[in-house]
């Protein structure tokens, strides 16, 4: 009994001991950047960093971006290829907009530059502008006021690898001449680039598909969906194929998911009675928008449910109604993924996109 106590006790000490280490390891990645600079004016909020000062000429060295803009403001991010011509550019990474704990918006940006010579150099101020959000979809932003907000000037320095005391360098004299074995078969460095150029290829082509996956995810405004709907559905001809259900069925839906995207009203998930009720206690539309969606929507019941067999006019009346409604409805602000709206969120009118 005495041996396994010592065990367990023992276990628990190696316990300790590795979750101490990796909490020291968490803490040391923390402190990647020596320099952070921290700039604010009114809703934005921006921090510069540097992960290492002063370098050698053969290191590299990291500038990070980070900006933070409250809700309801646009921000456009400078550009640093022309303030910093004295560094080469060797990498660059958007780590992608993501919102914090109080709801502003992040953008970071990390540069990884290397130095091209020696000596004491300036990161320049960097300009940053920045407006209230236009609402609705507003075709001239002439008279929108702007901001802007300047960083502050940051000092670099570089040096060199041979040392201020130059006058101790010494070139060591030419060796003797080597003697050189036969000559060496050419056919294993062939297999050797073959294997190569083929690995490199292999890679190419993945990182491809990668980005192409990555590009596919785009973001659009809900408009933009609902019309590539409405021609695709015009495409089909169910009308000219006499499908007047199916027809009825696809536009009921282009509209309630337009809705949805645009309104946040869960319509494809409700009955009509139960979405002209939400309808009626909701602000977002005017009583004779609401008047027109309770019209349209009765008259697509009566047509799937009761077998009703609209006329030619009655049909176009029922597209361009729809049409109009989402033209006169539109906003370029209430954009959604496409891949997660059209493929995972609604997938019964995927067809249609």
């Amino acid at each position: 009994m005495n041996r396994r106590y010592r065990l367990v006790i023992l276990l628990c000490i190696c316990l300790l001991a590795l979750g101490g280490c990796s909490k020291k390891q968490d803490t040391a990645g923390s402190a990647d950047f020596q320099i952070d600079r921290d700039f604010q004016r009114g809703p934005l909020a921006v921090h510069l960093r540097i992960s290492k000062s002063p370098l050698t000429i053969a290191q590299t060295f990291v500038l990070q971006i980070e900006a933070v803009i409250q809700n309801g403001y646009e921000l456009t991010m400078p550009k640093i290829d022309p303030v910093l011509q004295t560094f080469g550019l060797l990498d660059f990474h958007d780590l992608g907009d993501k919102l914090d704990e109080e709801n502003n918006l992040v953008k970071t940006y990390n540069y990884k530059f290397e130095p091209l010579v020696s000596g004491n150099f300036t990161i320049p101020p960097l300009i940053f502008n920045f407006a209230e959000a236009k609402i609705g979809p507003v075709a001239d932003d002439a008279g929108a006021k702007r901001y802007t907000l300047e960083t502050e000037a940051i000092d670099i320095e570089v040096t060199s690898l041979l040392g201020e005391d130059l006058a101790e360098l010494v070139i060591a004299d030419i060796a003797p001449p080597v003697f050189l074995p036969g000559r060496v078969p050419l056919w294993p460095f062939v297999i050797i680039a073959i294997v190569i150029i083929a690995a490199a290829i292999i890679i190419f082509i993945r990182l491809r598909r990668k980005a192409a996956v990555a590009i596919a995810r785009l973001f659009k405004p809900a408009h933009e969906i609902a019309y590539q709907r409405l021609e695709k559905l015009v495409a089909a001809k169910l009308i000219e194929k006499g499908k007047l259900g199916r027809f009825y069925q696809r536009i009921s839906d282009i509209l309630r998911h337009y809705i949805e995207d645009r309104f946040n009203l869960m319509a494809p998930e409700m009955t009509t009675e139960e979405f002209l009720f939400e309808l009626s206690r909701s602000n977002s539309l005017s009583q004779n928008d609401k008047d027109s969606l309770a019209e349209f929507l009765t008259h697509c019941d009566l047509v799937k449910f009761a077998k009703y067999r609209p006329e030619t006019e009655q049909i176009q009346r029922t597209f361009d109604l729809v049409k109009n409604f989402i033209e006169k409805t539109k906003s370029d602000q209430h954009r959604i993924d496409i891949t997660d709206a059209v493929y995972n969120r609604h997938p019964a009118s995927a067809e249609g996109v």
